[in-house]
Parts: C-alpha cells; structure tokens; sequence
C-alpha cells in the first residue's frame, strides 16, 4: 500500500481503519492493548468473551466493507485500492510482561491467544476472520449460524502451518447498529 499509495495516502487508510477498529473493539467491551503499523490488538474477558471478540470481528470486516471502502471511492474518484484487513482469534490464558531496557520498555502479551491470533492474520484465503477451535466451542449460537435459514456461518480447516490443528474461517459480516 505505501509503495503504491504514497506514505500521506496510507497513512490515511491507516488512521480510519484503525479509528474504526478501535471504536469496534471498545462498543463490543473488548480492551485495546496496542497499535503495531496497521493492526491492533484487543483483548476480551468474561464469559462471553469468545462471542463478544467474534462478533466484533464480524462488525470489522462490515465496517471495511460498507464503510471504509465506499469512503475511499468517494473521497479519491481515480482509487483501484482496497482495503483487505483479516482478524484472528483464540482464547487462553493469556499475561502481560514489561520488556525491553529502562526508559525504552513496552508491555508483551504472553500465551497461547495471543500467539494464535496474530498467526491467524496470516492466512490469505477470502475468509476475513479466523477462530480456533476453542473460540468456535464456547461462542454461542447466534455467532456460529446465520442467514435465513439459518446456516453455519464458518467453514472448517485444518491449519496446514500451525500443527494440522482445527480452525474456522468466516467470510460473514455483522452489521453495525
């Protein structure tokens, strides 16, 4: 995108997505921990935590496509870019940890989550959102099927580079209220 956009123009793109993103995360009661370039991280907790992070993934991959897209080719008429964002998710348990050297330090996030979910990122295929087979388990049913009639909103895989482990790809969107 920089090399094709210019770094004013990307870092644009950058600053609404991760401005919607960010208002996303929080709206479903998640916490934002950090911003890495064009990601970010948001943890959630509770007992619904795999249901809230799921649906909050949902209601990006809409915000990208209703919002954010149609927004681009209205402001720049001359656009052939899009945006393309991908979320990942697991749930462990999870720590944080202070590193680096004194005056120069950050928060690390440790555990399986964590690890799992900026893997998931990864994965280019045209699913926007990924799930291991923990999250797929304890979410509920109205964030596994959708349509009428109802369907199962995610495809099974297994995750050739991670294991051969269980994981689930969802191309549905969750519209914002």
């Amino acid at each position: 995108m920089v090399d094709s956009l210019g770094w004013q123009r990307a870092a644009e793109i950058y600053k609404t997505f991760l401005f919607c993103a960010g208002k996303i995360i929080r709206d479903a009661g998640g916490s934002i921990t950090s911003y890495d370039g064009d990601r970010a991280m948001g943890v959630f907790i509770g007992g619904d935590q795999c249901t809230s992070a799921v649906q909050c993934a949902l209601k990006i991959n809409w915000a990208v496509q209703e919002i954010i897209n149609p927004a681009l080719n209205k402001q720049y008429s001359d656009n052939t870019f899009s945006v393309r964002q991908i979320v990942g998710i697991d749930t462990s348990t999870i720590r944080a940890a202070r590193t680096g050297v004194r005056g120069d330090n950050d928060i690390v996030w440790v555990g399986r989550a964590a690890n799992y979910a900026a893997k998931l990122t990864e994965i280019k295929q045209s699913e926007r959102t990924w799930i291991t087979k923990d999250v797929y388990n304890w979410m509920n049913g109205r964030s596994k099927f959708g349509g009428n009639p109802k369907q199962d909103m995610w495809k099974r895989y297994t995750w050739s580079g991670h294991d051969r482990s269980e994981i689930y790809g969802s191309a549905w969107r969750w519209a914002l209220t």
